[in-house]
């Protein structure tokens, strides 16, 4: 399994690994990208199951990181060779037109293209052709993408088609090339606490698509504090670059689950997010959400959850304002998020993927049938 060191992939990664534990299933992680955390790196120890390869390539997503793409697909293949896997899982897209020999799963976890498209309402620069080109290749060499939205999934095939509809698994037709299954999360972490005023967000705030600016001029006409937990500052401005957040940085485990367990809101008036494990933890503790009104947060929390459009900071502070002055609108909003947010467990999605992986292995394994009609 490829992984790297960002939030959203070493969490899914994590989340998986401790789901797919009693299934007997041992996981080599090859990890690119930044160095692991020592916490990471103490994660990962804990799980018997788990083994981590580590080297320093840049990501796909990285300026001009090709050189180290061809270098990592190298190193890659020889880690299979060496570990005979029966499937190989990819949380990156490029690498799924190596000459594998394991059918290939990728998990998808949006990309830049349509990143770019949501922060800046146009197609991406030419820059990022190669870019195109290796994530499509990528794809069309996969025998599976899942991803954790429809609307995900959907965007893949807008940017990078054509590739292929259907797989035809031996004996199961009912697994398609692609398939959705729900990112989930263990709901024992985070618990509801006794509650505070304060709105809480969750993100990097050097990241334009997590909209903090916007946030920040909300937050100037709120009655309560609002706290954002992310790892860089945003730049020029008042502290950390802005006016009216209150920012926590490099928090631990302890201090985001106690965060998410006090505050009463949270607010993320995201242009772009695949799924978010951010609003789930947030959900699982508590919170009555309040988010931006894009395809993949509407298809994941439907009405357990609060809407505004991320580019109307009028409507997104009436929508906050709403939540924050009254009290049995936030004590619904935050039952229904936690109900919510309890069906989206780490178990579940591994029980999904365990499945996907069966399939690929038995369609790897099926003999040929020819027809000789």
């Amino acid at each position: 399994m490829t992984v790297d060191a960002t939030h959203g992939v070493w969490t899914y990664a994590m989340e998986l690994a401790r789901a797919l534990r009693p299934s007997g299933i041992e996981i080599l992680m090859a990890v690119m990208g930044p160095a692991l955390s020592p916490h990471q790196r103490a994660e990962a120890a804990w799980l018997d199951h788990v083994g981590l390869c580590e080297k320093p390539f840049a990501l796909e997503w990285m300026k001009d990181p090709w050189r180290d793409v061809t270098q990592a697909g190298d190193w890659l293949l020889e880690l299979e060779e060496q570990f005979e896997p029966q499937v190989v899982h990819l949380n990156h897209y490029c690498y799924g037109s190596l000459p594998w020999s394991a059918p290939v799963l990728i998990s998808a976890h949006g990309c830049v293209l349509s990143w770019w498209q949501a922060v800046h309402g146009e197609q991406s620069p030419r820059s990022w052709s190669r870019y195109h080109a290796e994530v499509s290749a990528g794809l069309r060499g996969a025998n599976l993408v899942v991803a954790s939205t429809s609307a995900t999934l959907d965007s893949l095939t807008r940017l990078y088609a054509p590739i292929p509809r259907q797989l035809n698994f031996q004996n199961s037709s009912r697994f398609p090339e692609f398939r959705r299954i729900p990112h989930g999360c263990d709901g024992s972490r985070f618990l509801p606490l006794a509650k505070r005023e304060f709105v809480l967000s969750v993100g990097n705030p050097g990241d334009e698509a997590k909209n903090f600016e916007m946030l920040d001029a909300v937050a100037g006409h709120l009655p309560c504090p609002v706290i954002v937990i992310g790892k860089e500052s945003a730049g020029d401005g008042g502290a950390d670059g802005f006016f009216h957040l209150h920012c926590l940085e490099s928090p631990t485990d302890e201090e985001m689950a106690l965060k998410m367990g006090q505050a009463s809101i949270f607010a993320l008036p995201t242009r772009y997010e695949p799924f978010g494990f951010a609003p789930l933890e947030a959900a699982l503790a508590g919170c009555a959400l309040v988010l931006g009104d894009i395809p993949s947060l509407r298809e994941t929390w439907g009405d357990a959850a609060l809407f505004a459009s991320p580019d109307d900071p009028k409507a997104f502070a009436a929508v906050l304002n709403a939540v924050v002055e009254n009290a049995d609108l936030r004590r619904e909003m935050s039952h229904r998020a936690r109900q919510s947010a309890l069906q989206m467990t780490s178990e579940r999605m591994g029980e999904g993927l365990l499945e996907c992986y069966q399939g690929l292995v038995v369609r790897q394994t099926a003999p040929l049938e020819v027809d000789v009609r």
